[in-house]
């Protein structure tokens, strides 16, 4: 699997948990680009099940990242609900690159999460593209 694939599956995941809502001011975030232009990045991206050295988890702890709402309170966007087998196809390649390159795999999912945010907010349009609109 290559990055660009990782960072495809990834976005699609994401842009499915909108419309999100913060619980402390019920501010709406409509799209994720919207979510990423107002929110404040919190931490580095929070990979539970590798950094348990779980590879193939049956019931997955899950790929974390947070930012701040403007008010302060911090969100999540997690791979909760994605299917099993792409997440496991997801930790596979986290497991061969953080080997490869010899880096954590916080450091090397930040590195996604910095790719991700660079192309939502460079092409908004993206599910119109997928659909080839």
């Amino acid at each position: 699997m290559s990055e660009g694939a990782v960072i495809k599956i990834l976005r699609e995941h994401l842009e499915g948990q909108f419309p999100k809502m913060c619980g402390n001011c019920k501010r709406q975030f409509i799209t994720l680009r919207e979510y990423l232009l107002s929110t404040t990045p919190k931490g580095s991206v929070m990979p539970f099940d590798a950094d348990a050295g779980s590879w193939t988890p049956r019931h997955p702890m899950g790929i974390f990242t947070f930012a701040d709402c403007p008010c302060g309170n911090t969100l999540a966007l997690s791979t909760e609900g994605m299917a099993l087998p792409q997440l496991w196809a997801l930790l596979s390649w986290v497991r061969h690159e953080t080997q490869t390159r010899q880096i954590t795999s916080r450091e090397l999912l930040d590195t996604v999460r910095f790719e991700l945010c660079q192309q939502v907010l460079a092409n908004p349009d993206f599910h119109a593209i997928q659909k080839g609109a």
